[in-house]
């Protein structure tokens, strides 16, 4: 239990790689497509049912840490971190994470990716229906609770799905708040640093001691996985931070709620139609 072929181990090269550059684009931490890529090779691999799919969402948030890292360090050298914006959400996310944990702990595998699907495609439709015009730079203050309740949200559907917490932070920052769609991919990289922090270790936490764990885990989380899979998505990372800096606003926008859409309708499938 718990082995995997050549073949499965070049796929989680390939797949991670694109995870770390879809990070630095998107400000996305790159876990919708690690969740469908772990929930597949576990899978195949002889993963016990009964924690297939929280390892695979707890492993995600683990490989997300460095690459969200890596994404904020070249979204501050671009000057799209604000960091007094950053530890109001970050202070959510933290609270938001051990929520969200907590709460993935109580549901299914199937009914955790069917309302992921639904929450994403709602996210696009509002995005693709609305085109928020947005200035450059916000010129008035943002007030710090709706900050930390951003946040909060983020870091919630970080732990709960397995993911980034982006495609949550990124679209309420750019419709709730107002923010230009790079600055609110370069503070989505900052918190989702914190959110899948402590959302990684809240999987482990819940997943100790369990009887029916693959080698090489701790809790939810797979440590061999991880070394397989981070040093390449943190590697991309830093390019798709590059070709964020370089792309025309609405352009991402498109791009953003595009791959929402269509990651959103696999998920629903997969979870309620099979």
């Amino acid at each position: 239990m718990g082995t995997f072929g050549i073949a499965t181990i070049f796929l989680f090269v390939i797949l991670g790689s694109l995870a770390g550059f879809l990070a630095g684009l998107l400000g996305i931490g790159g876990g919708i497509i690690l969740v469908p890529l772990f929930l597949w090779a576990f899978e195949s691999s002889g993963f016990a049912p009964d924690v297939l799919v929280h390892t695979a969402f707890g492993t995600s948030l683990a490989v997300i840490i460095p690459t969200a890292l890596s994404s904020t360090f070249g979204h501050r050298k671009r000057g799209n971190v604000e960091w007094h914006q950053v530890a109001y959400l970050c202070l959510g996310g933290l609270f938001g994470a051990l929520c969200g944990a907590w709460l993935a702990s109580l549901l299914s595998g199937e009914w955790l990716k069917g309302l992921f699907g639904v929450m994403q495609i709602l996210v696009a439709t509002q995005l693709l229906i609305f085109h928020p015009r947005l200035p450059p730079v916000r010129s008035d203050a943002v007030p710090f609770r709706p900050l930390i309740a951003v946040g909060f949200a983020g870091g919630v559907f970080s732990a709960f799905f397995g993911v980034g917490g982006g495609v949550i932070a990124v679209p309420l920052m750019v419709i709730l708040l107002s923010f230009p769609i790079h600055l609110a991919v370069g503070n989505s990289s900052a918190l989702i640093v914190v959110s899948s922090l402590f959302g990684a270790l809240s999987y482990m936490l819940h997943g100790w001691g369990s009887d029916l764990l693959p080698p090489f885990s701790l809790g939810y989380v797979n440590c061999l996985v991880f070394l397989l899979v981070a040093p390449f998505s943190i590697a991309m990372a830093r390019l798709g931070v590059r070709v964020a800096s370089r792309t025309a606003h609405d352009k991402l926008l498109k791009i953003f709620a595009t791959l929402l859409v269509l990651v959103g309708l696999r998920m629903i499938y997969s979870a309620w139609f099979v």
